[in-house]
């Protein structure tokens, strides 16, 4: 659909809504937004798509009947930003194999035949012999290296997929398997590039791994592709060897068969980034109090979702391809904030302070949207006094409501105390500022942070998140209620006092091992800089500890190097606490190394 008639959608959708609402806070309005933010019509709102951009400017159109100025670009309401969208593949994909298995010397494959690139490939031409490396697989705690005594350096290394116990997720070799960590791994051992192959005893079939885009913008640091597993086959029965023989045999000893084969590859990868543009939606009210109007109240929300799902989009039904809502998530916290705009704009005389109201894009993609916003502040951050964020606030059950960041500051939790002392929910408040979703960015720039949450339910991130099942009426109890915190911290004779939580470090989003260590620091997932970004630090952490400071570039850990946060967290999981680490980052283009010691993960 052009832009223009996706504009002109979303503004007479606009203008019919905004002759039937009240500028109070009323659960017929936030029904009335959300099944539109929700609709079908917008197809789960993924950054940089037309559904996303229908909702924005239905918003920014709401901005300007609630009297908010543009905080934007360019006099405008949108804050547009990057971002790393799909992968594709190139002209350059080539493989040929060499070895006296094959009559002709050489042979060349054809790509999406009998290879495939990996989206974390890297780009470039590599040419070395081959190598077998069972299941490309270093586990200290399992006593376990397939590069043990081998030398990989120049090399193209093959290897299986899952490991020694196969696909099994309770296995203890589990957290090592991922395609990201063994190209970590061949990467460290010197290899020139990795092959991905099928085991016949895990795969019956022998399908290439799918192009499937992992919402990173990340590479691994050398070529990785995958490959049909009777090239491999073939040299292997030059020596009497089958892949079958070889698992059966690693599988009942759980001891490495590592080998060079008879035979080399010439391999170049070409992999496209895709990107696509996507924006943050701002307006802005000003405040008239002559002492306080230049202070700023951030509150936020984000309105994108996971489009039509699919594999790397982080839904859960990867294998269902059909539009995710997001009714709840975050369909709820954008048409909440949407009231609470209109009701502070229908009585913006009366601020004290200024309003800043952000709906992020972006957020379903690392918290893209805010990460830009707090590196690129339409509004300079010194002058914000807190940040108030919804997200996920439509399914309230027996009053339940979780609250972020109540040890930001020493003034939340008398001040929810207060506006709470009916008991109109029974509040669990975490004091942490870092948390899954936008305010963990503001929280990381040492601001006061609240985050309100009506829980996780078995629709999250599934086609199932549809407005019918949202609680309006418990929504409209939670959106009055963030509309006094906010408005009671409009009135505060002074501004909230920023604390630092002291707490266990998260795992970084997406990740699903578990490790028993922490640095002590929040990565920064919206840098595409080689090495992993610290956007925040724990305090009383070893980073904090050793001396690295937010903003450092961690380029190395524990010998190994650190190119991205799959390196780091691929390391974490080797480490145990009590060891002592040098850490090498870079700060203001200067390398320095500090020295860590690995505390024992919450």
């Amino acid at each position: 659909m052009p832009k223009y008639r996706i504009q002109i959608l979303a503004l007479f959708i606009s203008a019919v809504a905004f002759s039937q609402t009240s500028p109070e806070i009323r659960a017929s309005d936030i029904k009335l937004h959300l099944k539109f933010i929700a609709s079908p019509e917008l197809e789960g709102r993924a950054s940089g798509t037309e559904g996303n951009r229908k909702a924005a400017a239905y918003i920014a159109d709401w901005m300007s009947k609630d009297g908010l100025e543009p905080k934007g670009d360019n006099g405008t309401y949108f804050q547009p930003f990057d971002f790393v969208a799909a992968v594709r593949l190139g002209d350059s994909n080539f493989v040929q194999l060499t070895g006296s298995a094959f009559q002709a010397g050489a042979v060349p494959l054809k790509v999406n035949e009998d290879f495939r690139p990996l989206s974390l490939s890297s780009n470039g031409s590599v040419t070395g012999p081959l190598l077998f490396a069972g299941y490309g697989i270093t586990a200290a705690d399992q006593n376990y290296d397939d590069y043990a005594g081998l030398d990989a350096r120049g090399k193209v290394v093959v290897v299986l997929r899952y490991g020694p116990e196969g696909s099994d997720p309770h296995s203890p070799f589990a957290k090592y398997t991922s395609f990201r960590n063994k190209a970590r791994i061949a990467r460290d051992n010197g290899a020139a590039g990795i092959v991905f192959i099928n085991g016949p005893r895990d795969e019956q079939s022998d399908d290439l791994v799918k192009l499937a885009f992992d919402q990173s913008f990340e590479t691994s640091g050398i070529p990785a592709v995958s490959m049909k597993r009777e090239w491999i086959e073939k040299l292997l029965a030059s020596r009497g060897m089958t892949l079958a023989a070889l698992q059966d045999t690693m599988r009942a000893s759980k001891k490495p068969l590592s080998f060079p084969l008879d035979g080399g590859m010439l391999l170049q990868t070409d992999v496209i980034r895709v990107k696509s543009k996507t924006a943050n939606i701002i307006g802005y009210l000003p405040g008239n109090d002559p002492a306080l109007r230049d202070q700023v109240l951030i509150l936020g929300a984000h309105m994108d979702h996971l489009g039509y799902g699919g594999r790397g989009s982080g839904s859960l039904a990867p294998d269902t391809i059909a539009i995710h809502p997001g009714a709840d998530d975050n369909g709820s916290g954008t048409s909440g904030l949407m009231e609470i705009m209109q009701w502070m704009g229908s009585r913006k005389e009366t601020l004290k302070r200024s309003v800043l109201f952000i709906f992020f894009s972006g957020e379903e993609l690392g918290l893209l949207g805010s990460a830009f916003y707090v590196t690129h502040p339409e509004i300079p951050l010194d002058r914000s006094v807190a940040m108030i964020n919804m997200d996920m606030v439509g399914r309230l059950v027996d009053k339940n409501l979780t609250v972020y960041g109540t040890g930001t500051s020493p003034a939340w939790t008398p001040l929810l105390d207060r506006l709470d002392r009916d008991s109109i929910f029974a509040l669990k408040t975490v004091p942490d500022g870092y948390g899954p979703s936008d305010q963990s960015e503001f929280y990381g720039k040492n601001m006061p942070v609240l985050f309100f949450f009506t829980g996780i339910h078995s629709d999250y991130h599934r086609p199932s998140d549809t407005w019918d099942k949202i609680n309006f009426d418990g929504e409209e109890k939670v959106v009055r209620f963030v509309a006094n915190v906010a408005e009671a911290v409009d009135i505060m004779p002074s501004a909230p006092t920023f604390t630092k939580v002291q707490t266990s470090a998260p795992t970084a989003s997406g990740d699903t091992r578990s490790f028993s260590v922490t640095l002590g620091i929040i990565p920064d997932y919206s840098t595409e800089a080689s090495g992993l970004r610290i956007g925040g630090i724990r305090p009383n952490g070893p980073a904090e500890k050793a001396g690295l400071l937010t903003g450092d570039v961690i380029v190395k850990m524990a010998g190994k190097t650190v190119l991205n946060i799959y390196d780091y967290m691929g390391i974490l999981g080797e480490l145990k606490a009590g060891d002592q680490v040098d850490v090498e980052a870079v700060r203001n283009g200067q390398h320095m190394t500090v020295h860590a010691t690995m505390q024992k993960r919450q």
